[in-house]
Formats: C-alpha cells, structure tokens, sequence
C-alpha cells in the first residue's frame, strides 16, 4: 500500500446469500439417505462465503476470496466506468444489498461486493473515490452512443 492510500472501508460478504441453498439442502437433509451430501454442501458454500472479504481504499478495491487456495483480485478506481445498486427481496428484508462495480479493468470488468449491509452509502462512497481518483490521475472517460 502507498503511503498516501488510506483504508476507507472493509467488509464481507453475508452469510444470506446463501439463504436458498441452505433451505434447500437443509430440507434435503431431512431424509437420512442425503445428510452427509447436504452437510458437505452446507458446510462447503458456508466456507466460500466466509471467505469472500471486501477492501476499498482510496485508490483500490481489493476483494480476498478462496477456501483453500486464496486469491486477490484489485481493480484501481480510475478504472471504475460505472456502479449499481441490486436488492433482491430476501436481502431486503434483512437490510442487506449488492454494489455492481463496472471497470474497464481487463480481469474484473464486472464485479459484485455481495450482499452487505449500507450497501447504497458504500456505492456512494465509492463514487465519491473514484471521481476524486480519476482528478488525481487525470483520467476522462469518454462515451460514444
């Protein structure tokens, strides 16, 4: 990290994404023949899950991920084109919502901060970061209809 880059946010993903999967494997565990596959399934998109983490910096998003081998995928915020706000029903009963990052970066050009919670003061904030970043780097995104 440069010495002028500062943390601005960090997070993980909820373990709500996982709400349907859980309900259908939970349900198919009912039956005695299915317990150790829907055990094995649950535990294994828990550990998915748990292992997803989220890092914005005043230069970077940074998102960790991986159960047994780890990766870091960084998308630099002047890169960032656009971003969305997404809420599906069962994550907006429990407050919890999808930021959509657009980048013209060549590994991520589209990426999901999955299901946290201030998710539209977090798109916001990461606005405000990457118009700030672009001034700094004077970068210009230009657009063609």
């Amino acid at each position: 990290m440069n010495s002028n880059e500062t943390n601005v946010w960090q997070g993980r993903t909820s373990q709500w994404v996982n709400f349907p999967a859980f309900l259908l494997w939970g349900l198919l565990a009912l039956t005695v023949v299915l317990l150790p596959i829907s055990a094995g399934v649950i535990l294994w998109r828990y550990l998915v899950v748990r292992n997803e983490e989220y890092e914005l910096t005043s230069e970077r998003l940074k998102m960790h991920s991986g159960v047994l081998n780890k990766t870091t995928t960084e998308i630099e915020l002047y890169r960032v084109t656009d971003t969305q706000f997404e809420q599906p029903f069962w994550l907006r009963l429990v407050g919890l919502a999808h930021v959509v990052v657009i980048s013209s970066d060549k590994l991520s050009p589209q990426t999901q901060i999955r299901a946290v919670p201030e998710a539209r003061a977090l798109r916001e904030q990461l606005r405000g970061l990457v118009e700030t970043r672009r001034n700094v780097k004077g970068v210009r995104i230009s657009e063609l209809e």
